[in-house]
């Protein structure tokens, strides 16, 4: 009885240690449409016309169709040639918001070129019960597909639990 008992206890504490690998979620019908508008609203405002930046500070707040970023600042890149947003650098509690899920990290970047959005630092996404966090997080906005990466470690409720 013994051997069982310490047995039970090993896988216990294997499965209750975060997973130090990558995992593959999906983020359903989730997609982006790069040409749709982007709004901003933020407390200030810098524009540097020599580096073809802006920086939003304060509050900000992104909005594309159904995703929302929001951030304590925001610094946005502007493609040389056609004058349209390239990307968003986002930092300082950042938060990643569709219908269905929600994102939390430390710094993002979302490419409007490749459509990818790629969260770091204490990422955590949490879809309906369900909970997953880790180190870095990317997502393909055009098909809905996400990869985590670096000390992965989710929640999954079961039955009653959920």
């Amino acid at each position: 009885m013994t051997i069982f008992k310490t047995a039970l206890f090993c896988v216990a504490l294997i499965c209750a240690t975060p997973v130090l690998a990558q995992t593959n979620i999906n983020f359903g019908t989730i997609t982006a449409d790069p040409t749709m508008p982007v709004e901003i609203t933020a407390d200030s405002l810098s524009i540097d016309q020599a580096t073809g930046t802006a920086i939003f500070i304060g509050s900000v707040i992104v909005g594309q169709g159904d995703l929302r970023l929001s951030a304590a600042r925001v610094q946005v890149i502007y493609n040389d040639k056609s004058g349209d947003i390239s990307r968003l650098s986002a930092s300082g509690d950042v938060t990643f918001l569709t219908a269905n899920e929600a994102a939390e990290s430390s710094t993002a970047e979302y490419n409007l070129d490749t459509s990818t959005l790629v969260l770091r630092g204490d990422v955590l996404l949490t879809q309906g019960a369900g909970a997953i966090s880790s180190d870095t997080m990317r997502v393909d906005l055009s098909d809905g597909s996400a990869q985590m990466e670096g000390h992965v470690r989710t929640i999954f409720n079961q039955g009653s639990n959920r």
